[in-house]
């Protein structure tokens, strides 16, 4: 074979190599000694299986791991309110390969003292939604003013759940709690399946909690829901009040994003934003969260740091409020 006729061979393939390179590289990065992801991602949810968070997570990991071609794999670490695997992942090597789905209960620490959230970056928002007001079939009331009436006429005989301490589903119980003058048990659980569990089967009472946990409950009729913790009407429940038309000051919803620890590369947090921001355009992921009442959150990483920060100040002053009415 000629000579020249081998050398533009020869070129043609590198050329050729040089476009899937180029395309198969758009995640390397200067100062990122290889192309990310290089390996499977894990994407920490700070609770048990079944609540929101996990929920929502999922089909952003999905599309996560089909546009980047690594597994992004959701790992469950449950325990005290969520401060175990946010912890951890504080504390993990920042190389884009651990990753926190925040929740509320990262925003209402923070807003109480310093905490691990301090050493973690917000990446991106997933949604915003408003919680359920959920009440055992087995308990006489099928209205808001009902069970308001009903806790009332018997103080302390309520059994209310939790999805641990520092959690939006506390929160929101108390502030119901406090501004509603009553008294009722409190019983924590590691996160909002297992206490949905127990509300479906009548161990507990009553819980507060998010859409995104308990639809399939609700939709199987095993649980009963009598009221949203936003002001307005929530779209996809809108035969269901607002808890501000019994008690004008009660307002809650439920916040969820990702978090990666500080250090992790400039470059990689900006890829995880856009990677993000694109799920949450998808009409899938945006029809699955419309189906639970979840908004999503969008916007660069300058936008979302001061979406997380005005939570924050938001938590700070309510919280005092509940504590200092207990």
């Amino acid at each position: 074979m000629p000579k020249d006729t081998m050398t533009r061979r020869a070129l043609l393939r590198c050329a050729a190599w040089s476009s899937v390179a180029a395309m198969t590289s758009t995640t390397a990065f200067a100062g990122v000694d290889a192309p990310y992801p290089a390996q499977p991602v894990t994407w920490v949810i700070p609770f048990a299986p079944g609540g929101a968070t996990g929920r929502l997570s999922l089909p952003i990991c999905d599309r996560l791991t089909r546009r980047l071609g690594q597994p992004f794999v959701l790992d469950h670490r449950p325990g005290a309110g969520g401060a175990t695997a946010t912890k951890s992942v504080a504390s993990a090597p920042p190389d884009g390969y651990t990753i926190l789905a925040t929740s509320t209960a990262n925003v209402i620490t923070a807003s109480t003292d310093r905490s691990p959230d301090a050493d973690l970056i917000p990446v991106a928002g997933m949604a915003r939604m408003p919680l359920l007001l959920l009440v055992s079939r087995q308990l006489p009331v099928k209205t808001l003013p009902e069970f308001l009436a009903y806790a009332k006429a018997n103080p302390g005989k309520l059994s209310v759940g939790s999805a641990g301490p520092g959690t939006v589903q506390l929160l929101s119980a108390e502030l119901f709690r406090t501004l509603g003058g009553l008294t009722w048990s409190t019983v924590h659980y590691r996160g909002s399946g297992p206490a949905l569990t127990d509300l479906a089967s009548g161990h507990i009472h009553a819980m507060f909690d998010n859409a995104a946990s308990a639809v399939d409950l609700l939709r199987s009729g095993k649980v009963r829901a009598l009221a949203v913790t936003t002001r307005e009407h929530a779209a996809a429940f809108p035969d269901l009040p607002p808890v501000a038309d019994v008690l004008p000051a009660f307002e809650t919803s439920g916040f969820y994003g990702v978090a990666v620890p500080h250090g992790t590369p400039k470059a990689i947090v900006e890829l995880l934003n856009r990677e993000i921001n694109a799920a949450l355009a998808d009409p899938d992921i945006s029809r699955q969260f419309a189906e639970v009442g979840a908004t999503p959150l969008t916007g660069d990483v300058g936008v979302y740091t001061a979406t997380y920060r005005a939570e924050i100040m938001h938590w700070r002053k309510l919280v005092p409020q509940v504590r200092a009415k207990n």
